[in-house]
């Protein structure tokens, strides 16, 4: 990259035409490495893996000198291990990266109020609006990156570009910790002799079938034949692939950001068998759930569960409830029925929980259910989570779960959705109830 980069900073560097580039993408460097260094000083410039501690995790991030051995998130951790052996590793810390996130976003937030929030560590900026009280995007972009690094000690990269999807490529070709602007005018310039896999939407299969009919480049793209295209890659994403291509996308920031789930996920050691194991991990998995719920002030209807077998198998089954819910206690009742219809009697490496159909608590309708008590496990609950805020989530977990050690603590991850996804990526390995 060194070569490549050093023509990127030079003709898209500081300094480049920022007229009429009014988007900023904000991705932070290795986020999750980049929040443990930050609070243990003593590994700056040393390797650094966070996800998964032991042989059946998975990486979450790992630092820069880290990715230079070959390490890459979702890379099982012993592959990571057997490349890096000197890396040093580190269980996740959810509490640390929601707080980071939240700091991040506010000061995002003081730019402009126009954020899109993406992740836990990267948004849009719409910064056309600040231009009169800031100056230009590429000034707003050079004072945000030292703001940042001066007030919360964590790298950044930022892509300067008149539209999400350029910006977004200039945030990823600038890291790490670097700046990037795609002047109007040179769009072309930088966007097309780019590898097919730079276009949204184009994956490992997509840029094989596009290599197949001879276009290897955005340019390539741009410069097909519509039916050439269509022929390789079908009529919708011929469409998409050809307007990105040229540069185009219309689409705007917008600060809206829908949930449109909230689940949690964990991997066992040792392949599980055992019902009573898997029915303490389920319980603890929805209590994560079920606090993250309260937490964001929402409630779903549909409970769904996966079950990932020795053998790699996966299995999902959900159910719709016939009113929205926030309470641990009927996610859980769901989530063991949903399991013990499967009747699954092989080994499980996996289960997961998750909570679909999201909607407001305070728009959400309601009913006691017949004999049900108008005070109940909701109101327990959310003394529970008073109590966690004040002293911590693992103070108050259910009788069924004292006792267990943190070895049998659910420790793995909620996930990240490719649809924005919640600010909580991982999950705390406490129980919420």
């Amino acid at each position: 990259m060194g070569r490549e980069r050093g023509r990127e900073e030079r003709d898209f560097g500081i300094g480049g035409d920022d007229t009429g580039c009014p988007i900023l993408h904000v991705d932070m460097d290795a986020f999750f490495a980049s929040v443990e260094v930050r609070r243990r000083p003593e590994l700056r410039g040393k390797p650094v893996v966070v996800g998964g501690v032991s042989g059946r995790g998975v990486v979450s991030s790992a630092s820069y000198e880290a990715r230079a051995f070959g390490v890459r998130s979702a890379m099982p951790t012993s592959r990571a291990r057997a490349l890096c052996p000197q890396a040093i590793f580190l269980p996740p810390d959810s509490t640390a990266y929601g707080e980071a996130s939240r700091a991040v976003m506010a000061v995002f937030r003081d730019v402009t109020p126009l954020v899109e929030q993406l992740s836990v560590d990267e948004a849009f900026l719409d910064v056309a609006g600040a231009r009169r009280l800031l100056g230009p995007p590429s000034r707003i972009a050079v004072n945000l990156r030292e703001r940042v690094a001066r007030e919360l000690e964590l790298p950044c990269s930022i892509g300067v570009a008149p539209t999400k999807f350029l910006a977004k490529l200039g945030s990823a070709r600038a890291k790490p910790d670097g700046l990037l602007i795609v002047p109007r005018a040179r769009v072309l310039e930088f966007l097309q002799p780019l590898p097919v896999s730079a276009l949204w939407g184009v994956g490992e299969r997509s840029a094989e079938q596009l290599h197949r009919f001879g276009m290897r480049t955005v340019g390539d793209v741009a410069n097909a034949p519509m039916g050439l295209l269509r022929s390789a890659v079908g009529e919708a994403a011929a469409a998409h692939l050809h307007e990105l291509s040229w540069g185009r996308d219309p689409r705007p920031v917008t600060t809206g950001r829908e949930e449109k789930s909230i689940g949690s996920e964990t991997t066992f050691d040792v392949d599980v068998a055992d019902s009573g194991r898997i029915r303490q991990t389920l319980l603890a998995l929805s209590g994560q759930v079920g606090a993250r719920l309260r937490a964001a002030g929402q409630s779903g209807r549909t409970i769904a569960i996966k079950v990932r077998l020795s053998d790699f198998r996966t299995i999902n089954r959900s159910r719709t409830l016939t009113v929205a819910t926030d309470v641990t206690q009927e996610i859980f009742q769901t989530a063991w029925a949903l399991f013990g219809a499967l009747g699954q009697t092989d080994r499980i490496r996996l289960v997961g929980v998750r909570v679909e159909g999201l909607s407001d608590v305070e728009g959400a309708a309601r009913q006691l259910t017949l004999g049900e008590p108008e005070r109940g496990w909701r109101e327990a609950e959310r003394a529970v989570d008073a109590a966690a805020t004040r002293f911590g989530r693992s103070v108050v977990r259910p009788a069924s779960l004292l006792g267990r050690s943190s070895k049998d603590a659910p420790r793995g991850h909620s996930d990240k959705p490719a649809d924005l996804g919640g600010l909580d990526p991982l999950s705390d390995g406490s129980a919420a109830s």
